[in-house]
């Protein structure tokens, strides 16, 4: 046998070997898609849109609804945080119970998209209830979508971004100045870093809520955009792009909201 033949069979291996705690997580992210996928084709994305826990509230509705989140949340921003997830289950493998202090992780990060998602029902209930009594609004549909996609795009923008962006683009770094031993210490690692990760894309997530968690190219667009603003060095180059492009949108939702198929609500 050659030594090249040798050296991709193992470089074959080493793929193929993953850390069980890894592997768990790629195995929650593709789960996650394929329920979202599975719920298009069959036409249940209203099982996924937020109107399912604003129009006639019920607890039912919510918990629907806050589930739905919850796989949207595994499938769109945990594969933006694998380059701090992986750094975490390495360093992890010198503890006791690595995959409790994983499960651990994830739970307290996605407890803060979960907040997130909870203050975003309250706000579209308040919508709801301007729409019942502002006419204006009924008379000009774009202008929640303008508005929607007008703070997305200023976010790009703006300096809060940036500090949370370069946190998220350097794992090594947070790791190193906030990790510690214990669950407690995971928990709370995972509270911090989903805070910055929320800094860095709540006003994106925003335009998710309002098109509805199941919407596929939205999904898959947004997704791109912030796999790749937090995990290459070109992230930053490309963001004001993005803003413009937001902006652009809003303008077009707002002057011709019939020329622009965004079903925000």
């Amino acid at each position: 046998m050659s030594n090249s033949t040798a050296q991709s069979r193992s470089s074959l291996q080493s793929v193929l070997t993953l850390n069980p705690g890894l592997t768990l997580v790629w195995a929650m992210v593709l789960a996650s898609w394929s329920l979202i996928v599975l719920a298009s084709l069959t036409g249940n994305e209203h099982l996924f849109h937020p109107a399912i826990a604003t129009t006639q509230p019920t607890v039912q509705k919510l918990l629907v609804f806050l589930l739905a989140w919850l796989v949207m949340t595994i499938a769109m921003m945990l594969p933006t945080s694998l380059p701090l997830i992986t750094l975490f289950i390495q360093v992890s493998q010198k503890q006791d119970q690595p995959r409790s202090l994983l499960t651990v992780f994830l739970s307290a990060y996605t407890a803060i998209w979960l907040g997130f998602a909870v203050i975003l029902l309250a706000g579209d209930w308040a919508i709801h209830h301007w729409l019942d009594r502002w006419h204006w609004l009924h008379q000009h549909p774009g202008a929640i979508a303008a508005l929607t996609l007008l703070i997305a795009g200023a976010f790009q923008f703006s300096s809060l971004k940036e500090q949370c962006m370069n946190v998220c683009r350097h794992p090594m770094s947070f790791l190193t100045h906030h990790y510690q031993r214990g669950l407690k210490a995971a928990w709370n690692l995972g509270l911090r870093h989903g805070l910055y990760c929320l800094g860095c894309c709540w006003a994106l997530m925003l335009v998710m809520f309002g098109v509805g968690v199941a919407h596929l190219t939205w999904m898959v667009a947004l997704t791109g955009i912030m796999l790749f603003e937090k995990t290459t060095r070109w992230g930053k180059a490309i963001a004001p792009f993005v803003g413009i492009a937001l902006l652009a949108s809003a303008l077009l939702a707002l002057v011709l909201p019939s020329g622009l198929s965004i079903p925000l609500h």
